[in-house]
């Protein structure tokens, strides 16, 4: 599954959100009894799922008829946001939308694109805190507005390779992130022209999953203050996380890191079998639990082990969690079946054996409570510590706007202008982001 956040639909989508209006869409869909006798039908389900994992994604999808006969499953494959937000907007909305992008939740409850799952949730009698670990709740609902259920989701860990570790002399994986600079400086190898052979970590922000959010996590740095105005230049431990990611790169040199990547093919080794960390080339990495069936999927021999992403030596409480935020589904505006569209959510978002072969089918962290206990997940000692990730009170995703990605495609921006040594004044351009995203939020 891909779970790059993409953003250059960003403002298309934005743009069509504001036209998707409307209030209440209907009654709660629990109201519909699902022991009745009701009429063959069939709901329409669009996602941008494809190839093996489209096909897996069906398959559980369909097992729905397996609790309610009557209903059928069409999956549309390889719908991404903007065309479920163009449908929406045009009158035609599938009956039920899955997305990968749980930024947009936030725009999808603002506007109503998406309907209030909350009456359906309280009809069912389904207890929300005790069937999901309270993570989920910081990407899947806006404003007590429940407009999203999360299907899976995702946690971002460390993987270390355990022969380099071992042959560099370390027994155990970073847990600081001063820990971390030095054992990737100590793995580093360089070749005799002095380019990098192998690196010990890949500092660069736009190469795999680094990114200001998976490592602004580590530093536990906040992106809006308790009045939802932007904190990136306030919040002291950004600039303490671009000083540290920027120091390394400094360290490693920022052109010949620059080549390094692009010996391996740059962006577009992520998802081949010539990924640097599949291939040796990378000593450590963070990266998604969906690395796991990569590597497996590759036959990869690269000997590793997975471990919670090292964090701020002042803020060591934080080890053990990570940024998380997965795959949502919901109900958009305007479906002509709103009571078996909830059917399906409910079926696919909360019954535990679902999610269990969807997990084991697509290797995505399972959502529930319930799924995540599953024996055999659970063996895995590669993926169980991302399951673990998820669990932890302190993961969470970053804060959902109606602006969607906007904030981190501007941040990112600047980050990589900051590591190419391109910006003088930091903390003067830290406070022009803030202006720029508080405008976003007052245009959205």
């Amino acid at each position: 599954m891909r779970r790059r956040v993409i953003g250059l639909l960003a403002i298309a989508l934005l743009a069509a959100a504001c036209t998707a209006g409307g209030g209440d869409d209907s009654k709660p869909a629990a109201t519909l009894d699902p022991n009745a006798q009701h009429d063959p039908m069939t709901l329409t389900v669009w996602s941008n799922f494809s190839g093996r994992e489209g096909k897996v994604t069906t398959q559980v999808l369909e097992s729905v008829k397996q609790k309610y006969p009557w209903m059928t499953v069409k999956h549309v494959q390889g719908k991404d946001d903007e065309a479920i937000q163009r449908a929406i907007n045009g009158g035609t909305p599938p009956d039920v939308a899955i997305s990968f992008t749980p930024d947009n939740a936030a725009r999808y409850c603002d506007t109503r694109a998406w309907q209030d799952l909350n009456p359906n949730l309280q009809a069912d009698k389904i207890d929300k805190q005790a069937m999901w670990p309270s993570a989920i709740f910081s990407y899947t609902q806006y404003n007590n507005l429940q407009c999203a259920l999360p299907m899976l989701t995702d946690a971002y860990g460390l993987y270390y390779n355990v022969d380099l570790l071992s042959k560099a002399g370390f027994s155990e994986p970073p847990k600081t992130v001063s820990e971390l600079k030095t054992m990737a400086e100590k793995l580093t190898e360089y070749n005799a022209d002095g380019s990098i052979k192998v690196a010990g970590f890949m500092p660069l922000f736009g190469a795999y999953q680094n990114s200001v959010n998976t490592l602004g996590h580590a530093y536990a740095a906040k992106w809006y203050d308790s009045s939802g105005k932007p904190s990136l230049s306030t919040d002291p431990n950004w600039t303490k996380m671009l000083e540290w990611q920027k120091s390394m790169v400094d360290t490693m040199g920022y052109d010949k890191l620059q080549k390094f990547f692009g010996s391996l093919g740059g962006g577009d080794s992520e998802w081949s079998a010539q990924h640097g960390f599949e291939t040796g080339k990378i000593a450590m990495m963070i990266d998604g639990e969906w690395r796991n069936a990569f590597i497996a999927a590759d036959k990869a021999k690269v000997n590793y082990a997975t471990a919670p992403f090292p964090v701020d030596d002042a803020q060591p409480d934080l080890y053990g969690s990570g940024q998380v935020g997965g795959t949502i589904m919901g109900i958009p505006k305007g479906v002509k079946n709103p009571a078996e569209s909830w059917l399906l959510v409910k079926y696919m978002t909360t019954e535990t054996s679902a999610l269990v072969t969807l997990a084991k089918g697509l290797r995505n962290v399972p959502s529930t409570t319930e799924s995540l206990k599953d024996p055999e997940l659970n063996a895995d000692e590669h993926f169980s510590t991302f399951m673990k990730i998820f669990q932890n009170p302190k993961s969470t995703f970053k804060p959902i706007t109606p602006i969607g990605v906007t904030d981190q495609d501007l941040f990112g921006s600047l980050a990589e202008k900051h590591q190419a040594g391109k910006v003088g004044d930091l903390q003067a351009e830290l406070v022009k982001l803030d202006d720029q995203i508080a405008k976003q939020l007052q245009l959205g």
